[in-house]
């Protein structure tokens, strides 16, 4: 029962007084007088009935609103959970709006009913951590590629450079959010006190809340009241007081007795009064910095360019060939062969794996995908600079990865049995996932990669397993180019020099996916086993 019903029903029984004694209802019957005047509370009780009515007809239009739009959602299974917008609207709605609905609807048979289906799959829909972990993939999108916040509300990719946009990306169906969907990114940023993204997110929020001229759905979570609140409360956060008071004076308008908001009210005109025009200016706010992360310019324009390796007639020692690498196996069908960088030596293999191949991979991995983790000393953990999840394949889990790896030792020359490389890897990518700027090899003798005790990653071989539609390029930041998602192909380069030296130009990111479903899987080759295949050297060039 919606809040309109649930005051009519208080007004049935707040009707004016005690009948029973201004009209001697006991004997009503006595009298056509008193049978006349006994009409006058049904006219009222009537008045009260259609108030009710028309209160449980709204609700219920609501409701059939609510159902009208995840139903067309679920009939349109071909759609792919590949856009970050609607990804984050799933986890939303199975997080946050379905509790709202079931919640705020009173206990009769039928809603219990519902209420008892919902409580049976809530432990298997996303929790608050799953939404948070989503808003803030959409903000790192919106550092990363410098997007406009008003043109991911309507569903577009749109970048912002000073004070030009242009589109960065046109998907071939637009997922846009509602007010309550920003109000939910913002207020993420706001309870860890960054106003930098918290700010544009609910400016939004309010934006369209106006629109809809604070109109309130069942399973929205906030209301135009509350976008004001947290908003005004940010703006004075930064120092912005005449856009606090501003904000703060249109919640009155809606909520006039807010005795707390009264009093932020005559605080902000006080301060402006007390510091003029100083008060007044919009303060320019300052992006969090990312302590672990010192090249982050540098990553981020890769990223940008969406795959920026030089053309070869840029630079005519780059080249394509047929690579056989003196191998019986490559001799009839030899590797497509593409040098994408010198220094470091960067190979891409086109072609290295079929359709049917990659999809069997991601087929073998899916059931065992976890959060991916990274070295940190000798522990490993779950950090926020890398979104991913990843799995582990023996190459005896399926004959073909045994093929496979006899592909990956031809073309690279090296011994890839256990234990001088590490299982397959297979990496999937999350909402805006990535992994910024890193080394695959070992930078400290503690690091976990030498519990294996066959020395440090040599090499690196990773295959993409998938297209993508934007984003998602691998940069190396000291080479400064990129690589963009190539499905099928797979980059070969050494993270040590002959001596033994990790080679710092390796650092290395995989951009954040903007739209897509990213897969690569990784073999890792370490120093043993590898002797006489790649000699030492104490040239340091080498």
């Amino acid at each position: 029962m919606g809040p309109g019903a649930r005051l009519a029903l208080l007004a049935l029984l707040a009707l004016g007084g005690d009948p029973a004694a201004a009209t001697g209802r006991e004997d009503t019957f006595s009298a056509l007088t008193s049978v006349a005047r006994a009409l006058a509370p049904e006219r009222r009780l009537l008045g009260t009935l259609r108030r009710y009515l028309r209160g449980e007809e709204a609700r219920l239009r609501d409701l059939t609103r609510f159902y009208d739009k995840v139903l067309s959602l679920h009939e349109d299974l071909k759609i792919p959970v590949v856009n970050p917008l609607l990804a984050f609207t799933v986890i939303k709605r199975l997080q946050s709006d379905w509790r709202n609905v079931v919640h705020s609807l009173e206990a009769t048979e039928n809603i219990r009913a519902l209420k008892d289906g919902y409580e049976k799959v809530e432990q298997d829909l996303p929790a608050f951590e799953d939404l948070e972990g989503a808003a803030r993939a959409l903000m790192r999108l919106q550092d990363v590629y410098m997007l406009n916040v008003k043109g991911l509300a309507r569903g577009v990719f749109q970048r912002v450079t000073g004070s030009s946009i242009t589109d960065l990306y046109s998907p071939r169906q637009l997922f846009s959010l509602t007010a309550d969907d920003c109000f939910q990114v913002g207020k993420v940023a706001y309870d860890t006190g960054d106003y930098y993204h918290a700010i544009p997110w609910l400016e939004e929020a309010v934006s369209l809340f106006r629109r809809a001229h604070g109109e309130w759905k069942t399973e929205d979570e906030a209301s135009l009241e509350d976008a004001l609140d947290y908003l005004a409360f940010a703006c004075f956060q930064v120092g912005n007081v005449s856009c606090a008071l501003s904000l703060s004076r249109e919640f009155l308008v809606y909520s006039p007795d807010n005795k707390r908001m009264a009093r932020n009210v005559l605080k902000y005109e006080r301060l402006l009064a007390e510091n003029g025009h100083q008060m007044a200016a919009e303060t320019a706010i300052q992006r969090p910095n990312v302590p672990h992360l010192q090249t982050r310019d540098t990553y981020e324009g890769l990223c940008q360019t969406l795959g920026s390796q030089p053309t070869h007639y840029q630079i005519p020692s780059l080249y394509c060939s047929y690579e056989t690498n003196s191998s019986p196996y490559l001799l009839l069908q030899p590797a497509r062969k593409e040098v994408v960088h010198l220094r470091p030596l960067i190979a891409l293999y086109h072609d290295f794996v079929s359709d049917e191949e990659a999809q069997k991979i991601r087929e073998l991995a899916e059931p065992w995908l976890q959060r991916s983790v990274v070295a940190s000393g000798e522990k490993q953990l779950q950090v926020e600079y890398r979104i991913s999840k990843s799995a582990w394949l023996k190459d005896t889990v399926d004959p073909m990865l045994v093929t496979l790896d006899h592909r990956i030792a031809a073309l690279t020359g090296l011994d890839i049995q256990p234990p001088y490389a590490e299982y397959l890897q297979v990496v999937n990518y999350g909402i805006g996932g990535h992994y910024e700027p890193h080394f695959d090899h070992a930078t400290s003798p503690s690091s976990p990669l030498y519990r294996m005790k066959s020395g440090n990653r040599v090499a690196t071989f990773m295959i993409y397993l998938s297209s993508v539609e934007a984003g998602g390029a691998t940069a190396f930041i000291y080479g400064n180019f990129s690589v963009p998602v190539v499905k099928n192909a797979a980059l070969f380069w050494w993270n040590l020099h002959r001596s033994g030296e990790g080679d710092g130009d390796t650092l290395h990111a995989g951009c954040p996916v903007l739209v897509g479903d990213k897969w690569v899987a990784n073999k890792w080759i370490h120093e043993y086993g590898q002797e006489f295949r790649r000699p030492c050297s104490t040239n340091p060039e080498d």
